[in-house]
């Protein structure tokens, strides 16, 4: 497909479908895929997909998503109960549905959704119902697993996501629409997708829907989550440039994002993403931020600095772009320079603690180069870090950002001693994905490693030979339980409906002191391989609800001990 679809909402793509029949249904997926493979092209605010030479399909978003089945058209004979609309549906990003960015003028009429309700109050009717269809809903995908969840599975997630959202589950209903992006980006073969997002989307939105029956105050209001960020006012602020990132996702929203601090060391952002591909994340670096009257785009702002009145700033330390909110351009300051410099002087184990802990991932490190070492995911650079080897990651893999060449590149300054900004990946080793860098051999100079390219006449001419990293933690024995709740997600339940070696990997990590782990992993075999039978003596239909809640207690038990197996590993 030639050009890119813009997103529909999730209420769109559960209504087309399910006004599929039966038959229609199960020709679903073929018809995502048949789809793929016709010319589409954009004029204004539609997209129009050529089925023939006489029949088009348009996709119409006026305000950048479809927001209603009515903008999805097909000029064929079955329309509008045809498979080209739901496919169309099913092929395209998924659309926030609730916008994250401040309306304009006052912040006052979003403080609302962050209330905590009083200690005794519990989910409502619509909300009980509501986390139960998500739940299933989820527990279904589950069985699948990502071979197996196709366009009907996904369009009942989105189903329930939109429902879960309608009764002010927010949290849970983003998780959903993570999930389907995922699962969609799985069954795609996308360079993007990592099994690990779409485990933690699962994980989170069995969690939620799990508990939010039985939840009251403050539990409550944190497993219900914000509509939208809630903004506050917080007057004047003299902002010092970090860096950039380029956003890129797969459910169709690219851009930029600039992080900048205060004179205290308090990280703010600066952000502008919307609907796009790859050219937009490349191309947003050298567009003007959307803050105020100031002209700097997000690449000089990086370097430079930025002094707003009126400031509104959201949970998370994004600027809001209200009409009230003023800024100019003003000097910036370098890494080794103050303020920016006190950002390097915090200890690592507090900036680990802080980010396993819900603050901001951004970790600020001091690191020596040390060469590359061979992962299946591609090479990662190996560096050294207070008495630790770190790994040090691209934080994207798509061609069209620096990143992986960036990487590759560094590794050729072996030896040379750097600040970098990296975004803690929790693991049984120290591990980061490498965001921002001092250049290796120009002074003063910062590389914003999605968006910047390194030149290689401008590096050391030697060639930077492979290191054997040590085995560290990962082979710590609690990977046998991870292994099994991640092919769980790819393959489903029955990847893991055969015990093959299951009673002797309990056993192992019994001896190894994890009890705990050992019972989680028998039983989700056990729930795995559960097949009742009928008065004939016919297989009956697994139960998905048991299998999820086995699969979701050997996930909450391995995100835990991740935590404790990183913040042992950085100490070491």
């Amino acid at each position: 497909m030639g050009q890119e679809l813009p997103p529909v909402a999730p209420s769109v793509t559960a209504e087309l479908v399910a006004a599929l029949s039966p038959r229609l249904r199960k020709r679903l997926d073929a018809g995502i895929a048949k789809l793929a493979d016709r010319p589409a092209f954009r004029d204004g605010d539609t997209v129009r997909i050529a089925l023939d030479d006489d029949t088009d399909l348009e996709l119409h978003a006026p305000d950048g998503a479809v927001t209603g089945a009515d903008g999805i058209r097909c000029g064929c004979l079955l329309a509008p109960d045809c498979l080209h609309r739901a496919a169309a549906a099913s092929a395209a990003p998924v659309a926030e549905e609730t916008k994250s960015e401040e309306p304009e003028g006052s912040s006052q009429e979003t403080t609302a959704a962050a209330e905590v309700p009083a200690e005794p109050e519990s989910a409502d009717a619509e909300q009980v119902s509501a986390a139960l269809a998500l739940h299933a809903a989820a527990a279904a995908a589950l069985e699948a697993g990502a071979d197996g969840a196709g366009a009907v599975l996904q369009a009942e997630l989105l189903r329930a996501a939109h429902t879960a959202r309608l009764a002010g589950l927010h949290r849970a209903a983003a998780s959903a629409v993570s999930v389907v992006t995922a699962l969609r980006a799985a069954r795609a073969a996308d360079p993007t997708y990592r099994l690990a997002d779409l485990v933690d989307g699962l994980r989170d939105v069995l969690s939620v829907a799990h508990r939010v029956p039985h939840a009251i105050g403050a539990e409550l209001a944190a497993l219900r989550g914000t509509a939208r960020q809630p903004y506050r006012p917080d007057g004047s602020l003299r902002l010092y440039g970090l860096f950039s990132e380029p956003v890129l996702t797969a459910s169709g929203y690219a851009g930029a994002v600039t992080w900048t601090a205060d004179a205290r060391g308090e990280l703010y952002q600066v952000s502008d993403v919307a609907p796009g591909g790859a050219g937009r994340a490349v191309g947003a670096a050298d567009r003007a931020v959307r803050l105020g009257d100031t002209a700097l785009t997000h690449r000089e702002l990086s370097r430079a600095g930025l002094a707003v009145s009126g400031a509104t700033v959201s949970p998370t330390g994004r600027l809001g772009a209200g009409a009230g909110v003023r800024a100019v351009g003003a000097s910036g300051a370098g890494w080794r320079e103050e303020p920016l410099d006190r950002l390097w002087a915090v200890p690592v184990a507090e900036q680990l603690t802080r980010a396993l802990n819900g603050g901001h991932d951004l970790l600020f490190l001091e690191v020596t180069l040390l060469g590359t070492a061979a992962e299946a995911a591609g090479d990662c650079l190996l560096a050294g870090c207070g008495g630790v080897v770190l790994r040090l990651t691209a934080a994207h893999d798509h061609p069209a950002l620096a990143h992986r060449d960036n990487l590759r590149l560094l590794a050729a300054a072996r030896g040379a001693t750097l600040r970098v900004v990296s975004r803690l990946t929790p693991a049984p080793h120290p591990r980061a994905r490498l965001l921002a860098t001092e250049h290796p051999t120009q002074s003063g100079t910062r590389v914003d490693v999605g968006l910047d390219r390194l030149q290689r006449a401008d590096l050391p001419s030697a060639p930077a030979s492979p290191v054997q990293a040590a085995p560290g933690a990962e082979e710590a024995p609690v990977h046998l339980l991870r292994r099994r709740v991640q092919q769980a997600v790819s393959g489903g339940r029955r990847v893991l409906s055969f015990p093959g070696d299951a009673a002797a990997d309990a056993r192992r990590l019994s001896r190894s002191g994890l009890a705990t782990a050992g019972g989680l992993l028998e039983e989700l075999h056990a729930a795995a391989a559960e097949r009742s039978r009928d008065v004939f003596g016919r297989l009956l239909p697994a139960d998905p609800d048991r299998f999820a809640r086995a699969w979701l207690a050997a996930a909450r038990y391995t995100e835990e001990m991740d935590r404790a197996l990183c913040l042992a590993a950085w100490a070491e």
